[in-house]
């Protein structure tokens, strides 16, 4: 094949030194009663000694230490509700303190830094001629192999280097905010559709809801009908799912003062409690020219796998939701960044094996997926799907591919869609464009490379790649002799 592919000598590659402090549950609620009660129980002097070398300890490794201490102290308060403890005659700094001993420090980056996506950034001001600054998303993952989102911001020059800015050691959560209005009708049916259904413990639960309701008043039918007695494992099981799917709607937003190196998107809320996996970001310009970034992505709670979205319009406040319908399963969508013919088009991999494009009037319900690649050649038998949303070109929409062979060797091919019609194959590679090297496929998960997303700068193609799911660099290539590949070349 006569591509030549250049890979970056860049490097991003897991740091421990990115920390978060999340909530820590030590043990059942007699533990945490204990636990506070002890506090309780310390004179005023002994607890400003305790709280006092705790800032010194740790208000340098995060941002406003204190505001956490306060939002878990307020979760251990939620959890003791029915305990004695009166929460009106404990000082403030005694709160903190409380809070403080449900605090942990969590490495968000420690073991990988892989899977990367790249769209081009909100801000293009202050740049010089034929530059383009660059958001960059990675999925980091910590001790328990919980995932979540990171971001950097750089630039990429007129020759096509990449300039990034330092990452800060601290690292900030956003604000969760809840507001979200549920249609019973929908949620009900996103039930069926994920076979959450059992007798009629999902009839006691909704049949008091209004068609139209809030996460409070679900919440409050849920935690009504967990305390009904006799209700076996099967259907505790069912309530926690439909709490999982409650809580699978959100908001959040970071502060202004925030870099964008500085945010994480960690996992919320239930249904996302064992990671947040592989988003696939995209700059989607609608009909009237308006911008909103997408990112389709995996939710995962040990058990299940919900596909979901972000939206963002300046990366400082995101809306999550979950994808619905019956073309909304398993892992790898990708929306196009365009509508097509008055309709959302996206990606998939429905049945894990092959892509498949669907079309919706709602960016969040895909039902009928049309089969457009299946495995073919040696290096792609395993499973073929996308690495990202489709690139608009002249000639069609590049899609970049990753494809599984033999010993699970990841590797990355191309193909080209109709532009007026997605279901349409123009061509595609015979032969992938990026395969490990000897450095790359030495890692976590040996022998993979792999991508969320792509960007095309002037006459080149840039592919953020992750290498053995542990770190991750860039591989350029120029267009041009790529698309004549696909065409000419290709089957």
């Amino acid at each position: 094949m006569s591509i030549t592919v250049q890979r970056s000598p860049v490097r991003f590659k897991p740091d421990p030194m990115r920390v978060i402090a999340r909530f820590f549950m030590p043990g059942k609620i007699d533990r945490i009663i204990h636990i506070v009660e002890k506090v309780l129980d310390m004179s005023d002097e002994t607890a400003d000694a305790t709280l006092n070398q705790i800032l010194r300890n740790f208000t340098a490794r995060h941002r406003n230490i204190t505001r956490k201490f306060e939002i878990h102290y307020k979760e251990v308060l939620s959890r003791i509700s029915e305990s004695a403890i009166d929460p009106q005659k404990i000082p403030y700094k005694k709160k903190l303190l409380i809070g403080s001993y449900f605090t942990m420090e969590y490495s968000i980056e420690s073991a990988a830094f892989f899977n990367p996506s790249i769209v081009e950034d909100p801000y293009q001001s202050d740049l010089q001629p034929g530059e383009k600054r660059v958001i960059i998303s990675f999925r980091a993952t910590g001790e328990g192999h919980i995932s979540s989102i990171v971001f950097r911001s750089g630039i990429i020059d007129n020759d096509y280097n990449f300039l990034f800015e330092g990452r800060s050691d601290l690292v900030d959560q956003p604000e969760f905010v809840k507001r979200h209005v549920y249609e019973k009708a929908k949620f009900t049916s996103k039930l069926r559709e994920m076979q959450i259904m059992h007798d009629d413990i999902v009839e006691q639960v909704m049949k008091k809801l209004p068609d139209r309701f809030i996460y409070g008043d679900l919440k409050a039918r849920i935690v009504e009908c967990s305390r009904k007695p006799g209700l076996s494992f099967t259907q505790k099981k069912v309530l926690e799912e439909i709490n999982w799917l409650a809580n699978a709607h959100y908001e959040i937003t970071f502060s202004l003062d925030t870099a964008i190196c500085e945010r994480v998107i960690f996992p919320v809320s239930y249904s996302e409690s064992n990671g947040i996996e592989d988003a696939r970001f995209v700059r989607f310009v609608d009909d009237d020219q308006s911008v909103t970034y997408y990112a389709t992505y995996t939710a995962y709670d040990g058990f299940t796998i919900l596909p979901k979205m972000l939206k963002t319009k300046d990366f400082y406040h995101f809306q999550n939701m979950p994808l619905n319908g019956h073309g909304a399963q398993n892992k790898g969508l990708a929306l196009f960044p365009r509508k097509i013919k008055g309709k959302y088009a996206i990606l998939s991999r429905v049945d894990g094996i092959n892509n498949y494009v669907m079309f919706s009037d709602r960016v969040n319900y895909w039902d009928e997926a049309i089969k457009i690649q299946e495995p073919v050649y040696p290096w792609e038998l395993v499973q073929v799907g996308n690495c990202g949303s489709p690139l608009e070109t002249e000639e069609g929409w590049l899609v970049i591919t990753h494809a599984v062979g033999p010993v699970r060797k990841y590797s990355l091919g191309a193909m080209l869609l109709d532009l007026d019609d997605p279901t349409k194959v123009i061509g595609r590679l015979k032969y992938p464009i990026l395969s490990p090297n000897e450095e790359e496929r030495e890692g976590y998960v040996p022998n993979v490379v792999y991508s969320c997303g792509s960007i095309i700068h002037k006459d080149q193609l840039i592919i953020p790649y992750a290498m053995s799911d542990q770190a991750s660099s860039f591989a350029t290539l120029p267009l041009r002799d790529l698309l004549d590949e696909i065409i000419h070349n290709g089957h």
